[in-house]
C-alpha cells in the first residue's frame, strides 16, 4: 500500500501529539482523536499538520456508541487502518488504597482499560479483513512495580499490558501485532499533576527518575512507539517495551 493510516487516541497530550508528529513525518496519514476538540485544533496548528494527510475528531473513548460511530466514519472515509496507538490515559487522584474512592477507581479504569478495549474491539475487525495491522497500547512502570498510592492507576496499566498480550495471542495469526510501551517519568503535564498530587499527600517532591537522572522527552516515547509499529519490529508481538531510563533497575 502506498498510503498508510494511523489512529492516535489522546492525540492532544504531550506524548500523543509527538506520536502523531512522528508518524506524520514518516508519511503516514494520521487521524487524531481526543476528548477535547480545542486541544486537537491547537495541536494541528502547532505541528503544522496539513489536512491532506491529517484529520482530527473529538472522541470520548469511554462511550461505546461514540467509539463505534467515529471508527465507522473513519473506515468509510479511508477504507483502511494500519496502526492504532492507544495513548489516551489518565492518572486520576493518587491515594492510599484505604482512601481511594471507588468513583476515582472506576473513572481511571473507564479511560485506561475500557477505553483501550473499546478502541481495539472496534478496530480489530478492520485489521482482520486486511490481514494486517499493528496496535500499540500504553502500560507504565507503575503497572510493573506496584507503587504506593497508585493502586488504581498502576493496576489499570497492568490490565492494559495483559489485554495487549491477549490480543497478540488471539490475532497474531491474522497478521496483527499488538505490543505495549511502559514509560517511566515523562516530561508532560501528567507528570506535573502527579508531583502536585504527591506534595498534597505529604510526599517528597524529589522522586526517583532513574539512573539517567532526567525524565524522558515525549519524543523519546514516540520513537519507541514508532519502532514497534514499523517493519523493523515485524517479529515483536505481545511484548511490553519498558522505556524508563533504567528506573526499574533501581
Amino acid at each position: 500500500m502506498s498510503e498508510k493510516y494511523c489512529i492516535i487516541t489522546g492525540a492532544s497530550g504531550g506524548i500523543g501529539s509527538q506520536i502523531a508528529k512522528k508518524f506524520y513525518d514518516q508519511n503516514y496519514y494520521i487521524i487524531l482523536l481526543d476528548i477535547n476538540k480545542e486541544k486537537l485544533e491547537n495541536v494541528m496548528k502547532a505541528m503544522d499538520f496539513k489536512l491532506d494527510r491529517a484529520a482530527y475528531y473529538p472522541l470520548d473513548i469511554t462511550d461505546e456508541n461514540d467509539v463505534k460511530n467515529i471508527l465507522r466514519h473513519i473506515y468509510q472515509q479511508y477504507q483502511r487502518i494500519d496502526v492504532l496507538i492507544n495513548a489516551a490515559g489518565i492518572c486520576g487522584e493518587y491515594a492510599k488504597a484505604i482512601d481511594t474512592s471507588i468513583s476515582n477507581f472506576k473513572k481511571i479504569y473507564d479511560v485506561n482499560v475500557f477505553g483501550t478495549f473499546l478502541m481495539m474491539q472496534n478496530v480489530l475487525p478492520i485489521m482482520i479483513d486486511q490481514r494486517a495491522g499493528v496496535i500499540v497500547n500504553f502500560g507504565s512502570v507503575s503497572g510493573l512495580r506496584g507503587y504506593t498510592y497508585e493502586i488504581a492507576y498502576g493496576s489499570s496499566k497492568w490490565a492494559v499490558i495483559g489485554m495487549t498480550k491477549n490480543i497478540a495471542n488471539e490475532y497474531g495469526s491474522c497478521g496483527i501485532r499488538a505490543n505495549s510501551v511502559s514509560p517511566g517519568w515523562v516530561d508532560t503535564d501528567m507528570m506535573k499533576k502527579t508531583l502536585i498530587n504527591y506534595k498534597q499527600l505529604g510526599l517528597s517532591e524529589t522522586v526517583n527518575i532513574g539512573p539517567i537522572n532526567r525524565p524522558a522527552d515525549p519524543i523519546e516515547i514516540a520513537e519507541a512507539v514508532y519502532f514497534l509499529s514499523s517493519d523493523a519490529a515485524s517479529y515483536i508481538n505481545g511484548a511490553n517495551l519498558v522505556v524508563d531510563g533504567g528506573k526499574l533497575c533501581d
